[in-house]
């Protein structure tokens, strides 16, 4: 895990390339003091929420509403267009409704 005070956050796909063209490096170290959500974090980035299907917290899946990130945190950004055998063994299972449910 990255240390106290930081997330180490990655971007898959599409979303490696936007880190890339940033200059960021992989990963990308971000200060975070407190917890924040999924919602906090890609205003952060300044990623759009429709170029996210879900997030990686600590190597688990969990859609972007639910997500809650702490500092020390290692999480990766998931862009839509897994291909469908891939999505079943990362633990993506269903694209979210425009609620994020």
């Amino acid at each position: 895990m990255s240390g106290q005070g930081t997330i180490d956050v990655v971007g898959f796909m599409d979303l490696a390339s936007l880190f890339r063209a940033r200059g960021w490096a992989s990963p990308h170290r971000m200060d975070l003091d407190a917890e924040i959500d999924g919602d906090e974090l890609l205003r952060r980035l300044d990623v759009p929420d429709a170029a996210v299907e879900c997030l990686f917290v600590n190597h688990h899946a969990i859609m972007v509403a639910a997500a809650r990130i702490r500092p020390g945190d290692r999480v990766a950004v998931v862009p839509p267009g897994v291909p469908g055998p891939h999505r079943f063994s990362l633990g993506i299972w269903k694209r979210p409704d425009a609620a994020g449910k």
